[in-house]
């Protein structure tokens, strides 16, 4: 159920293990993971950003250039930036998200933290987030990371999952259930 249930493996566990041992040797696993997770915000509010981290037809040269500027416009530095120069040089930038994952799980694991997969219909305000998360403490005993995906598809509710548990309180599922009800009854 906590974060040392969930797998750090592969490509990405590797590298996500490099990095989060530098993090800690250098002391600055905050600063990574705040930087790391700016990133992958951005990756996911720019559709180009997200073509150029993903797509094979970019050369390693281009989308190194792209990400320096990126990387530079949001203020991101340091041993984050190398990293990623690093993932883009090794042309396995395709894999950042995978690794973001992995050194989240590693830094949850680290500080003693669970880690949970939220999915929701819309965007959490802060107060929901800290409700959530008070909810899950009392449930697991220790502090709750939240891994937060905003699905519409879902219409409302939420489903987490903790570990090998899942909770799907989605109205879509509930909707999917009265529907095969009334196929079995009719």
């Amino acid at each position: 159920m906590a974060a040392e249930h969930q797998s750090v493996s592969g490509v990405s566990g590797r590298y996500a293990t490099a990095l989060f041992e530098l993090a800690r040797d250098e002391r600055s696993i905050d600063q990574i993971k705040a930087d790391l997770d700016a990133f992958a915000g951005l990756v996911d509010q720019s559709s180009d950003l997200g073509r150029l981290v993903r797509s094979p037809v970019f050369t390693a040269d281009e989308q190194a250039k792209g990400l320096n500027a990126v990387l530079a416009k949001a203020g991101i530095g340091g041993t984050t930036a190398k990293f990623l120069g690093v993932l883009t040089a090794n042309r396995r930038l395709f894999a950042v998200r995978d690794v973001i994952r992995a050194f989240n799980v590693l830094v949850a694991r680290f500080k003693g933290e669970a880690t949970a997969d939220v999915t929701v219909a819309e965007p959490l305000n802060d107060k929901n987030l800290d409700a959530l998360k008070a909810a899950l403490k009392s449930v697991t005993g220790k502090d709750v990371a939240l891994n937060v995906k905003v699905d519409p598809s879902i219409i409302g509710g939420l489903v987490v999952k903790l570990g090998s548990r899942m909770v799907d309180s989605s109205l879509r599922t509930k909707l999917n259930s009265i529907k095969h009800a009334m196929k079995e009854a009719g």
